[in-house]
């Protein structure tokens, strides 16, 4: 044995392979798309390329990163287990569903599983900006039992994104109420707020706010909400053609602070 372990992780269906030392450290990765092994330490090639080689398919490349960014640098720093990247959207109603899947039969849809499908139409919008600059982050949790849905940060700024799910029914926002359907209003804009005032503070940044509303079949917002922009789901790829707040270099440093669970752990 080298005291290398090698844990799986996913971004976008894609899989990458990080090796470890047992302090969680890393000392190398393989991208299976590039079929290159990505050394962090030229010393450790042998041991490295020993723990990846039940895995390894087919000739590779070995080497180190390409040309690392501060910001590539800190992120590979972090403990697997503290890194908020390879969260799935709605991964904590995931992790819930898995553990407590409820009754098999229900004479009402279970709502975690409608709530599930707003944020994973939500992050797969979001997750098509990737391409432009842009990062998402999903179902960054927060002390205290909340949970931002989705953290994006790009060229235009950082946006708290809160999505819900409205299929086929009528939504009316009136700040800071929202009602879906014929269910009781919530101050649903209340809580939004406050999620990202508690991002801003955590990243030391302005973060702003949004409502993505998934498959209403009508959306009323008579007054603009104050500081919450309303959007459709459909709608969210607007957000990359907003004006140019962050230069590349900021937003990837931002990036590798907000995946790091311990920035969340004080607001």
């Amino acid at each position: 044995m080298n005291g290398l372990r090698v844990i799986p992780a996913w971004r976008h269906g894609q899989e990458r392979l990080y090796v470890c030392l047992t302090d969680g450290r890393n000392v190398a990765w393989y991208d299976r798309e590039t079929a290159r092994v990505n050394l962090l330490s030229e010393e450790r090639r042998e041991d490295v390329l020993v723990a990846l080689g039940p895995f390894l398919t087919g000739p590779v490349t070995v080497g180190p990163p390409p040309v690392p960014t501060p910001a590539e640098l800190a992120r590979l720093t972090l403990h697997p287990d503290d890194d908020l990247a390879p969260n799935r959207p709605g991964e904590a109603l995931l992790t819930d569903l898995d553990r407590d899947p409820g009754p098999a039969h229900r004479l009402r849809p279970d709502p975690r599983r409608r709530a599930l499908a707003a944020e994973q139409a939500v992050g797969a919008a979001l997750d098509q900006l990737e391409g432009g600059g842009w990062h998402t982050l999903h179902s960054v949790a927060l002390p205290g039992g909340d949970r931002i849905h989705h953290l994006v940060i790009g060229p235009a700024g950082l946006f708290c994104v809160h999505a819900l799910y409205a299929r086929k029914q009528r939504v009316l926002v009136a700040d800071p109420t929202v009602t879906v359907g014929r269910r009781e209003p919530r101050p649903l804009l209340r809580r939004i707020r406050a999620d990202t005032d508690r991002a801003s503070h955590a990243l030391t940044a302005e973060v702003h706010a949004v409502l993505a509303v998934v498959g209403p079949a009508r959306l009323d917002a008579p007054a603009p909400p104050r500081e919450v922009r309303v959007l459709l789901d459909t709608d969210l790829a607007g957000l990359a053609r907003l004006g140019g707040v962050l230069k590349p270099a900021d937003v990837e440093a931002l990036h590798a602070m907000a995946r790091d669970r311990h920035t969340w752990l004080r607001v």
